[in-house]
């Protein structure tokens, strides 16, 4: 009975002590925890509309509007050549001459049967007139004389081909042959390049094709300076390049001052579209997850998931299409250690990133 009586007491004892425990000690060791956590010193970034410009930055290469290398027609001697080089030139101007005494003589020769061959047609016009020839002797007679013609025709074209004449209006390139040089169709003389307006070529990814325009305004700059030039786009090719994946366009600029050179590198900068009140935040913000992306925002002195569908991406920012509202104070700094409700101190806060 005695032991019975010192069970129950002990019983009862460790109930007392179970009940303290659960109704007065924990409440006020939780409230302690809490109360304890420290507070994350972060960054934040506070979300305003913007204008964003898509920009497709791109390479290319300059190109002249005119460029052609002069090459001889037939094979001769050189016998004239006005060539300076690095000098204007005009469109017509004579640049080069070749020998062609043989061809002035059949030329001359030519000429001769042919005003030979004029006469005896007049003689014989009169005397068919009077049906003292038949009509056939005739028409032979004018078939010799438009056959003496075509062949003083031909002996003319090959004149012209001993002739090389400036194409265009340009600048004359480096001489490769002296006056009295023997050439013949596979012959170098020299090049000639119109440089003002100066062409660029370059290519941009196919995914950007949709939205490709003619007139549009491009920003390129040279590796020779830091200057930047502009130029508007003419020409898009109508198919995208199998090897690359791209589109070519064309572009033209001024020259006038003679500063773009061909065959010099240029980079390229090519605005597509204009988004007004757009949302764009730091790239550092972005956490990818297994099922797209989010952000911590700070919201009641605490950190919030948030998670948020990315479009344009820029040097600095990216595009936020939907999980964000102008004036949310985005985290940008120390997001990798942040839980879901973590506590947070705003140290610093930026509207610009």
């Amino acid at each position: 009975m005695k032991t019975l009586k010192v069970i129950l007491t002990i019983v009862i004892i460790v109930g007392v002590f179970a009940l303290v425990k659960v109704f007065i000690l924990s409440p006020k060791t939780e409230v302690k925890t809490m109360v304890g956590t420290p507070q994350a010193p972060v960054n934040v970034y506070i979300v305003k509309a913007q204008v964003l410009n898509n920009n497709v930055f791109a390479t290319g290469s300059i190109m002249a509007n005119e460029e052609v290398m002069l090459l001889p027609e037939i094979t001769g001697k050189i016998i004239f050549l006005s060539i300076h080089e690095g000098n204007a030139v005009r469109k017509g101007e004579l640049l080069v001459k070749i020998n062609d005494a043989d061809l002035q003589a059949q030329l001359r020769k030519m000429e001769l049967q042919l005003k030979i061959g004029d006469e005896k047609l007049y003689r014989l016009k009169q005397l068919l007139a009077l049906n003292g020839i038949s009509q056939e002797e005739y028409d032979v007679a004018l078939n010799q004389s438009n056959s003496t013609k075509a062949d003083i025709d031909y002996v003319k074209a090959q004149i012209s081909k001993t002739e090389i004449r400036a194409p265009f209006n340009g600048v004359m390139g480096l001489k490769y042959v002296s006056e009295g040089s023997m050439v013949n169709a596979s012959s170098r003389i020299a090049s000639i390049q119109q440089m003002n307006p100066a062409k660029i070529d370059f290519s941009v990814p196919e995914k950007y094709a949709g939205l490709l325009n003619k007139s549009e305004t491009v920003i390129f700059t040279v590796s020779n300076n830091s200057k930047k030039y502009k130029a508007k786009v003419y020409a898009i090719e109508p198919k995208i390049d199998m090897a690359t994946r791209t589109v070519q366009l064309r572009a033209t600029a001024d020259n006038s001052n003679g500063e773009l050179y061909a065959g010099a590198f240029a980079k390229i900068e090519l605005p597509l579209t204009k988004t007004e009140n757009a949302i764009l935040v730091p790239t550092e913000a972005i956490i990818p997850i297994l099922k797209g992306k989010k952000v911590f925002i700070c919201k009641n002195g605490r950190a919030e998931e948030v998670f948020v569908e990315t479009g344009i991406r820029t040097d600095g920012q990216i595009q936020i299409m939907s999980g964000l509202s102008e004036g949310d104070s985005v985290i940008t700094t120390g997001i990798m250690q942040l839980k879901k409700g973590a506590p947070v101190k705003i140290v610093k806060a930026n509207i610009t990133n």
